[in-house]
């Protein structure tokens, strides 16, 4: 293994985490070999039935990542007035790891210690910057066999540029998908799919819905997640209607 390249990747697990549970969190647990995540919830400029507003999404996936050294919070998204499509997202920090890198390069030192440089000789090189890939569940990616849902150039060139590391549980029809598919079959070799053997069907919708009917959350979200929710009665009943009446409002002016 000596000499040896290996290819740093960093995930980007983007949508409305809405909120986030348990399950988003052990999308990158199963792909932690790939080594670093960032979550990028989206911005209020995604018009999404029941999502709320931005800030409680970033503090609520603040939150929950507040003690993992694997996944990070990234708020880029949630700044921009207009909702940006996911390839975009992954061009955006692709290139942000890209000059990360480069100043890193540029401010390195010339001079090194013999036996440092002995050393590092032995373990494996890093191959350039970082590399993007998006991560998901079996979902999205079937997704991208709906038609309109997604602009195949966009498809194709998530699958050419990035790829994507798919989370997927047992008995999931990904991998027939797949085949099925011939802009995904021709990019096979950059789509990883990684079985989840424990089933688990956590859900942000049925986190929803069980708080609309004043049911218990506990050990399906993260304690501090569970008590932001309490403190400001998210996805409540009542708080669902007065957003539908907001909604509603808001387009009859428009």
């Amino acid at each position: 293994m000596e000499n040896s390249e290996k290819t740093i990747v960093v995930l980007l697990a983007c949508g409305s985490f809405n909120p986030v549970t348990n399950m988003h969190l052990r999308l990158f647990e199963l792909a932690k070999d790939f080594v670093k995540g960032i979550i990028s919830p989206v911005g209020d400029a995604y018009k999404k039935k029941g999502l709320m507003p931005a800030h409680h999404q970033v503090i609520m996936a603040e939150l929950a990542t507040k003690n993992s050294k694997l996944v990070e919070v990234d708020t880029w998204k949630n700044f921009q007035k207009e909702w940006i499509e996911t390839v975009k997202m992954l061009r955006h920090y692709q290139d942000k790891l890209e000059a990360s890198d480069c100043d890193q390069q540029q401010n390195s030192p010339t001079l090194e210690r013999q036996d440092s440089s002995q050393k590092r000789s032995l373990e494996p090189k890093t191959k350039g910057a970082p590399k993007v890939k998006l991560l998901c569940g079996a979902d999205l990616l079937e997704s991208f066999g709906v038609p309109n849902f997604w602009k195949s150039e966009d498809i194709t060139q998530i699958m050419a540029d990035y790829g994507l590391i798919c989370i997927t549980q047992a008995g999931n029809a990904a991998q027939k998908f797949i085949y099925e598919s011939d802009v995904l079959w021709k990019h096979w070799s950059n789509i990883h799919v990684v079985n989840e053997w424990i089933t688990n069907d956590i859900s942000s919708t049925k986190i929803q819905r069980a708080l609309r009917r004043g049911q218990s959350i506990h050990y399906l979200v993260l304690d501090l997640v569970q008590e932001y929710i309490e403190k400001h009665n998210l996805y409540s009943s009542k708080r669902a209607i007065l957003a539908t009446l907001q909604r509603n409002t808001a387009e009859a002016k428009a």
